[in-house]
């Protein structure tokens, strides 16, 4: 039997996107997986498109979750987790898209590394979903101390296997930035994350998304050093010199 995928999507107004994003998953050449969609609020216009992909592809593996209230991606993510029913935990962002064997890659690989925490390789797409040619490599491992001067890893790229890792590790913190603190939390807790370095995600960037603005990821990352991981400002001032040259580089 086919251990099961829990494919964790936090949603928020994606109604743009999120057809594109569900038909990534259903094209899997995995099939042992779930799908479940958090919407972040009753009222989002993204919850009647959901309805209307479950309805017409009469897909029983798509899990509709409504947040009564905007509370935010980290919150959306730890409902998902919480409601999951499967060994292995992948987050995919509603606006993304995988490859059809995605799944099927990472799994295998996990297998092989015996890991708990794996990530794979990605390529920057346009607003939409047209790959620009920038495909992100990235590291054979990452330790906690490697993995703050190198935050590379990419959330729709990540799984867990929760027989190897507590589901209580992997709540995400509640602040900007959720998914670094919690690649970091996970990763100062002993684990180490292995990278697949091969293109199997569409990073799509919209032109005036949150991750495009140079000002506020500068903000967020120092806000990480600082008060997440509580870090000396020269140890601080350490790292984001090493984040800053390997964020350029991955966007040149």
């Amino acid at each position: 039997m086919r251990e099961l995928v829990s494919i964790i999507v936090p949603v928020y107004h994606a109604q743009k996107y999120i057809k594109e994003t569900i038909d990534s998953v259903c094209a899997q050449t995995y099939d042992a997986w779930e799908l479940l969609l958090v919407v972040d609020g009753e009222q989002d216009p993204t919850i009647p498109v959901i309805k209307e992909v479950i309805e017409n592809e009469e897909e029983s593996r798509i899990r509709l979750i409504i947040q009564e209230q905007n509370k935010g991606a980290a919150l959306a993510r730890n409902r998902g987790v919480q409601e999951s029913a499967g060994r292995y935990i992948a987050y995919l962002d509603a606006d993304d898209l995988w490859e059809s064997d995605k799944l099927e890659k990472e799994l295998d690989f996990m297998r092989r590394k015996e890991a708990e925490f794996v990530f794979t390789g990605y390529e920057f797409g346009d607003e939409n979903a047209v790959g620009t040619g920038k495909v992100v490599r990235v590291p054979e491992k990452l330790t906690y101390r490697q993995a703050l001067k190198n935050t590379t890893i990419f959330t729709s790229t990540v799984m867990f296997d929760t027989e190897r890792i507590s589901k209580d590790i992997l709540e995400m913190p509640n602040m900007k930035s959720e998914d670094t603190a919690l690649w970091w939390k996970v990763l100062r807790n002993g684990y180490a994350a292995y990278g697949l370095d091969e293109n199997l995600v569409t990073y799509r960037r919209p032109a005036k998304s949150l991750s495009s603005n140079k000002l506020s990821a500068i903000r967020r990352i120092w806000d990480l050093y600082r008060k997440a991981e509580k870090l000396s400002i020269p140890y601080s001032c350490y790292n984001f010199c090493f984040w800053a040259i390997k964020a350029v580089l991955r966007r040149v």
